[in-house]
């Protein structure tokens, strides 16, 4: 059997290690070849290039311009949905906090309704008075608006008929008399108008009119059978 050779060629029987880091780690500088030996990085020792290093400016121009044009798309689309979002959030607040005080203002229209009773009895005075000044007063800063009218066109979206009638005053259907005041909260009927309804006369079903007109008196001294006639 052979022995395994010793010497120059494989070293004294040590492992030989050889750094091929092209980075020194001491120094953090790029090594140069040694050996003559092209660098890892291409046939001349030089570090790859960039992809763009090897097209001509105007494409690399084309490239760039693409680039930006993705990027503010991009943006421009990040900026439509905050807005959106923002317009979402701020519209739901709103709409909560309206609920909120449209159920407070409809908790107090009782209130107000004894209130304009006693202004219509003459029994609001004192300091009665003033603290129903000072409500009334903080309800219309909330928004609330009191409606209805006497004379006010009638409508079913925004009054109640309580009462119907027929008038030869009128010339379609009028509220005529105003039994409860309506209030609303911006857009939002929190309570509708009660009325009494008057309709022109000539709207009266024929079978009431004919009820409602005048009736012929019989003349006794004519024959019972002219009377007949």
């Amino acid at each position: 059997m052979t022995d395994r050779p010793t010497g120059s060629e494989f070293g004294d029987g040590e492992p030989v290690v050889r750094d091929k880091r092209r980075i020194d780690p001491e120094t953090g500088k790029l090594r140069e070849p040694s050996d003559g030996a092209p660098a890892a990085g291409g046939p001349s020792g030089q570090p790859p290039q960039d992809p763009s290093d090897l097209i001509g400016p105007s494409a690399q121009e084309a490239l760039l311009t693409e680039a930006l044009k993705e990027r503010t798309a991009d943006l421009q689309r990040l900026q439509a949905e905050y807005v959106n979002y923002k317009r979402r959030v701020d519209r739901d607040r709103e709409a909560a906090r309206e609920l909120v005080v449209g159920t407070v203002l409809t908790e107090l229209l009782g209130i107000l309704d004894d209130i304009g009773r006693a202004r219509e009895a003459g029994e609001l005075d004192g300091a009665f008075k003033a603290v129903a000044e000072s409500l009334e007063r903080v309800t219309e800063k909330l928004g609330l608006v009191k409606f209805g009218e006497k004379g006010d066109t009638f409508d079913p979206r925004i009054h109640e008929a309580l009462l119907h009638n027929y008038s030869d005053e009128v010339d379609g259907p009028t509220a005529t008399m105003i039994m409860q005041p309506g209030y609303r909260l911006g857009e939002r009927i929190l309570r509708a108008a009660r009325v009494a309804v008057s309709e022109p006369t000539e709207q009266l079903p024929a079978e009431a009119a004919k009820a409602d007109g005048p009736v012929e008196s019989i003349d006794d001294d004519k024959p019972a059978d002219e009377s007949a006639e």
